[in-house]
């Protein structure tokens, strides 16, 4: 992925102080983009945008949101493009877990889980998506996860977020295609963050995962990246309203 370079692309990034979302920072600052990063944490923005500047020697800013804040999406697509003058490409990354049985679901983390997972990513992207239309086109990558294809036990809320936000990414690519936008979304199994590490981490809970996978393992951050930095490129200048699984064929069977 050394070869593919983002030179004058401006792009936002959401979720992206850790876990996957520092990857990907660090992955399209490497390829050369002028990043937006977003998340909750500004302090924690502002300085992994200083340590990517100065290692990668591009421009990097910080744009602090929470997207439980209802507000938040339109505001935070405004605010980032201001930045730049407009947005190139947008990584739609930022998101919740709240393992849960169903029994055991109550209506706030319900509502919580399907705010920060589906209608704030749904939200930006529809309003970075119509001003990209208004521009002559770009590109949206959504995280989404295999538990959009394949229900998971205790995960509720979370697979019903990510269902619908793959749903939401075909209908913005159908829409918007023929403005120039494309839209496609990354549906990864267990990633190793920290989060994914804590959360899979046990060996009861791991292996019946892992036994669905045919390759055996779980994935890394890196790969998330590489797949979402080869999307939002001009060598998949044809691929729209795709959903791509990064789970070692767990999506197979």
């Amino acid at each position: 992925m050394n070869s593919i370079r983002l030179d004058g692309k401006r792009v936002l990034i959401t979720g992206a102080s850790k876990g996957i979302g520092a990857d990907l920072a660090e992955t399209f600052a490497r390829a050369g983009a002028s990043l937006v990063l977003s998340g909750r944490d500004r302090e924690a923005l502002i300085e992994q945008a200083r340590n990517l500047q100065q290692q990668y020697g591009v421009r990097v800013e910080a744009v602090a949101a929470d997207l439980s804040d209802s507000a938040a999406p339109v505001r935070l697509a405004a605010d980032a493009a201001a930045v730049f003058g407009g947005l190139d490409i947008l990584i739609n990354n930022a998101g919740i877990s709240h393992p849960e049985l169903v029994t055991e679901l109550t209506p706030d983390a319900f509502d919580e889980v399907l705010t920060v997972n589906l209608r704030a990513p749904a939200l930006l992207a529809a309003t970075v998506g119509a001003a990209m239309a208004r521009e002559g086109g770009g590109s949206i990558v959504t995280v989404a996860s295999a538990a959009a294809l394949r229900a998971l036990p205790e995960h509720y809320a979370y697979c019903t977020s990510k269902a619908g936000l793959v749903m939401a990414t075909k209908v913005l690519a159908l829409e918007l295609g023929p403005r120039g936008v494309r839209a496609n979304s990354l549906c990864p199994t267990v990633v190793l963050t920290e989060m994914g590490s804590k959360v899979w981490g046990e060996e009861a809970k791991s292996a019946p995962m892992l036994a669905r996978i045919p390759l055996g393992r779980f994935a890394f951050p890196a790969e998330v990246s590489a797949t979402a930095l080869f999307l939002a490129s001009d060598l998949a200048a044809m691929i729209n309203g795709v959903d791509i699984p990064i789970d070692g064929g767990y999506t197979v069977s």
